[in-house]
């Protein structure tokens, strides 16, 4: 009997010290700088890719980045190509339908990008404009149910980069984009400097959700637990903070 209890107990131990060390391996689309992208060199970067590694870290995990369409996120995490999605996701009904998510990371808004000598006085006024958004974001969301309805033509692009390459080439009137993601990404590059945010910005719930979280696999309790204290954690020592004062001026953690 003892040599039972202590097969189990060596069993146990074994299984706790392999979970705290092995891969997680987690979904990014890097085309989403400043959150998430890549340097010269080819490594994955940017504030999403940061907060994996904290939180990794916190929880004893090895973060292994994963590049993946946005389109293809859920789908992938379904397939289980990797365990988790820590790439910007915001936490809305209709994603809940199929997968779960932590608590929120950040909150950030969306506007409204135009050139800045276009006279916007709210959506009436960019009707007969094509506005170029990223397939399956919120923003298309809120562009497919609150522009295209009002006449405005949009037009959906597998990565946010080629958004920003189409509006320099003229072949778009502008974008609907997150405040910090348009700043970083296309705003402050060469080209962007005519463009600039119009309009009030965009906290709708029934579009974009409540936050950015991390999204995993209905039935993992037991990690979804892990990552809330672990954000929490990373909160309260100190680590988002340096994390976040490396890419932003102010706490996007938001309301």
């Amino acid at each position: 009997m003892k040599k039972v209890l202590l097969a189990a107990a060596i069993s146990a131990l074994c299984a706790t010290a392999f979970a705290q060390g092995k891969d997680l391996k987690v979904a990014i689309d890097p085309t989403y700088e400043p959150f998430t992208f890549k340097t010269a060199d080819g490594k994955p970067t940017g504030f999403d890719v940061d907060i994996a590694n904290a939180l990794c870290e916190q929880i004893k995990r090895n973060c292994v980045f994963v590049e993946q369409a946005w389109d293809g996120m859920i789908p992938g995490l379904m397939a289980k190509k990797y365990d988790v999605i820590i790439s910007s996701m915001y936490i809305t009904e209709e994603r809940l339908k199929q997968v779960d998510f932590t608590d929120k990371y950040y909150n950030t808004p969306s506007k409204i990008v135009m050139k800045k000598d276009f006279k916007f006085a709210g959506i009436p006024s960019i009707k007969g404009k094509k506005i170029g958004v990223l397939k399956a974001s919120t923003q298309e969301k809120y562009a497919l149910g609150e522009l295209k309805t009002k006449g405005v033509e949009v037009v959906s692009y597998d990565a946010q980069d080629q958004v920003y390459l189409d509006i320099k080439a003229g072949r778009l009137d502008g974008t609907v984009a997150d405040t910090l993601e348009v700043g970083g990404g296309f705003l402050s590059k060469p080209g962007g400097e005519a463009y600039e945010l119009k309009g009030d910005e965009l906290y709708i719930t029934k579009y974009f959700g409540t936050g950015a979280g991390v999204a995993l696999r209905k039935g993992q309790a037991d990690l979804k637990k892990e990552l809330n204290a672990a954000i929490k954690a990373i909160r309260g020592n100190g680590k988002y903070k340096t994390i976040n004062d490396k890419y932003f001026k102010f706490d996007v953690y938001g309301k």
